[in-house]
């Protein structure tokens, strides 16, 4: 959360804070993180531009994020206002579902920035912020008014127009009236409360889908998974399955407004998909996807992907047929299961040399492991992941757990 000096910034923290109060959510404030000033500093300290990016060490800030998000505890420094110096004792900070981070110049290092799943600004009149500032720095920080004034007119209002105002622009939301806006709080939170909703994988990788759960989706899962369930029924079931995935995979893909007229002589206002689609299926398991497919988009052509490998490594390709203009698609890649990544990582790395763009590539899938998440994702962070379960981890042989075992042979009969 950034924003001016005295913006709110605290106040929509604390708001978020306090709507998400089953939650655990910690705050980190930017101001921690100020530089100890040495005796030449303090002598001359009027002349010390505290809204300076090199006022901060954010170096430090940097490493305790990094810690905090990966889930370890971390001592955050505690500044005292008034010697300007860190003092002890540091806070001790545990980890937690939500982190958030606060301060004026917290949107402007690019490493910052790309820490964050949600970057917010927190807008308000130059005259307002003024106001609160001047109260805040003689009530709070003991300082007079004419030095408040003095120190915002020579290094306040230009380090806003040079540092924080152009870091606006990275911002995904943007709050105007600060505190004051319930209404730009409340969508925060519950986009925040939609994501803790979600598998901790969504909340890394943006580019994740998972198809909503429901008892049905569930029961499906159990049927398909069991490895009593006979061949008439695994396919039934993944069929059915499988349409899911791929209607909802089609649901991502780019639209434009249209206006139509019914039957009754209405105007109906609706949307036209992308036609320029066409699906690769991984050989063999990905052709039990194709029927779905053609079933959801009439005509659709259809290209094949043959990788060989054993294990973890050693994947290679052994044959491809692509259409010729598959560059100028949107392409749905198909296989049911995302294990390693390997094969994946392989198959679209071949999409790619043919011209198509990584945004224009979405992967299908029934279940995917976090480890060939992590392996497709890292490496392609544009590309799109649509599945319908993220099962827990790889066994030694590279099989997905729990499962539903070797897809292909299930499906084909040939286990």
């Amino acid at each position: 959360v950034a924003g001016g000096t005295a913006s709110g910034k605290t106040t929509v923290c604390n708001q978020i804070i306090s709507q998400l109060h089953d939650q655990r959510v910690v705050l980190v404030n930017q101001d921690a993180f100020y530089r100890s000033l040495n005796d030449d500093q303090l002598v001359s300290v009027h002349e010390y531009n505290f809204d300076h990016p090199a006022a901060f060490n954010t170096e430090l800030l940097l490493s305790c994020m990094e810690k905090l998000r990966r889930g370890h505890p971390v001592n955050i420094p505690s500044y005292d206002f008034k010697s300007h110096k860190s003092i002890e004792p540091s806070r001790l900070v545990n980890p937690a579902d939500v982190i958030i981070l606060e301060g004026i110049l917290v949107l402007h290092d690019f490493h910052v920035r790309n820490l964050m799943n949600m970057k917010i600004f927190v807008d308000i009149d130059s005259d307002v912020r003024l106001a609160r500032r001047i109260q805040r720095d003689t009530v709070e920080r003991g300082r007079n008014i004419q030095n408040v004034l003095d120190q915002y007119s020579r290094f306040v209002k230009p380090s806003f127009e040079e540092f924080i105002l152009p870091s606006k622009k990275f911002a995904d939301i943007i709050i105007p009236r600060g505190g004051d806006n319930d209404v730009a709080i409340d969508l925060i939170v519950q986009h925040i409360l939609t994501k803790l909703g979600q598998h901790d994988l969504c909340k890394i990788y943006p580019n994740i889908n998972v198809i909503f759960s429901t008892f049905q989706i569930r029961g499906m899962h159990t049927l398909v998974r069991d490895v009593k369930t006979t061949k008439h029924d695994f396919v039934f079931y993944s069929d059915r399955l499988i349409r899911l995935v791929v209607e909802h995979g089609l649901g991502h893909l780019p639209f434009t407004e249209k206006q139509i007229i019914t039957p009754t002589g209405s105007v109906y206002s609706g949307v036209v998909f992308c036609k320029r689609l066409c699906g690769v299926s991984v050989i063999r398991s990905g052709e039990s996807m194709e029927n779905a497919l053609r079933a959801c988009c009439k005509g659709i052509k259809i290209g094949k992907i043959l990788i060989h490998g054993d294990g973890k490594n050693g994947r290679q390709l052994i044959y491809e047929k692509l259409p010729a203009d598959i560059s100028s698609r949107h392409v749905l890649l198909l296989d049911p299961v995302l294990a390693s990544g390997n094969s994946a990582i392989k198959a679209v790395s071949l999409l790619l040399s043919k011209g198509v763009p990584e945004t224009s590539i979405i992967f299908l899938n029934l279940i995917s492991a976090p480890e060939g998440i992590h392996a497709v994702c890292r490496k392609f962070p544009k590309l799109k992941i649509v599945t319908s379960e993220i099962d827990s981890s790889l066994d030694k042989n590279y099989g997905v757990i729990p499962g539903m075992g070797e897809f292909g042979d299930r499906y084909f009969g040939t286990d």
